[in-house]
């Protein structure tokens, strides 16, 4: 953990009055691994090929791969069905108006998949709509909670609840550096797939930590939350970021 030096973003109103961030919609898909072990094929394909092309759209902001490996399902502090079977989740993040967003998305994808750029596919579990709802940073990292999506780190805790409490308090736990939220939209085909996420709270745990050793700091604190926050844990698991050009380093 970098010990960087100044005054944290979020406590300099100059630093904020320069702009913030526009996101309103979470797009998250969730899959297990391949049938036939092909995951490092497909990660390839979706970072090289499929995931830029989804930046052309101008209401795209950010994107984020995660993969869970044995070690970090080992790690996850619970794994409720059919959530249980998640090995990859994919965000898109995105700005303005939900629906337009998500047509735009629609007819990208259709496109791509009318000229054969779409090779692979993975055993779906869930895709759903959330609403962005908030963000907090750790001061430590300086910089502020609106631009965690584009800060690089070593991987994610995902926190998936049925119910809602703050979850702001994560980004005090040594080895998370800032922590970004979202509620359950219930949308129709295609947009939502599987389980219903209506009254689900998503949260994304950034890490500057190994995440395995991060999930276990974690652990405590999130078991203390169901007891007390009266949400139920769906799941909550530490994933791995992608390495560039090293697509089979992380796979589950």
């Amino acid at each position: 953990m970098a010990a960087l030096v100044g005054t944290a973003s979020d406590d300099v109103p100059e630093i904020l009055a320069t702009g913030r961030i526009d996101v309103t919609t979470v797009f998250v898909s969730m899959t297990a691994c391949h049938k036939e072990g092909r995951d490092a094929s497909y990660i390839e394909w979706h970072c090289l090929d499929h995931c830029p092309e989804m930046h052309r759209l101008a209401a795209m902001r950010a994107s984020l791969r995660l993969v869970s490996t044995p070690e970090c399902r080992a790690a996850r502090a619970t794994s409720e069905e059919p959530y249980d079977a998640v090995d990859h989740v994919m965000s898109y993040l995105m700005a303005g108006d939900t629906d337009a967003a998500l047509d735009a998305f629609r007819v990208l994808n259709y496109a791509l998949l009318q000229v054969g750029r779409t090779p692979h596919l993975l055993p779906m579990i869930q895709r759903a709509v959330y609403g962005f709802a908030g963000a907090a940073a750790a001061p430590r990292i300086k910089a502020g909670a609106d631009v965690l999506p584009w800060w690089p780190p070593r991987g994610v805790y995902v926190l998936l609840e049925r119910g809602a409490a703050p979850v702001s308090d994560l980004a005090e736990v040594p080895g998370v550096a800032g922590v970004w939220w979202a509620t359950g939209i219930p949308k129709g085909e295609p947009y939502s797939t599987g389980a219903d996420n209506t009254g689900l709270q998503i949260a994304y745990c950034y890490l500057d930590d190994d995440p395995v050793d991060a999930a276990e700091r974690l652990r405590p604190v999130v078991e203390k939350r169901w007891a007390e926050a009266g949400v139920v844990p769906l799941l909550a698991a530490p994933f791995q970021t992608i390495v560039r050009y090293e697509w089979d380093r992380y796979v589950p």
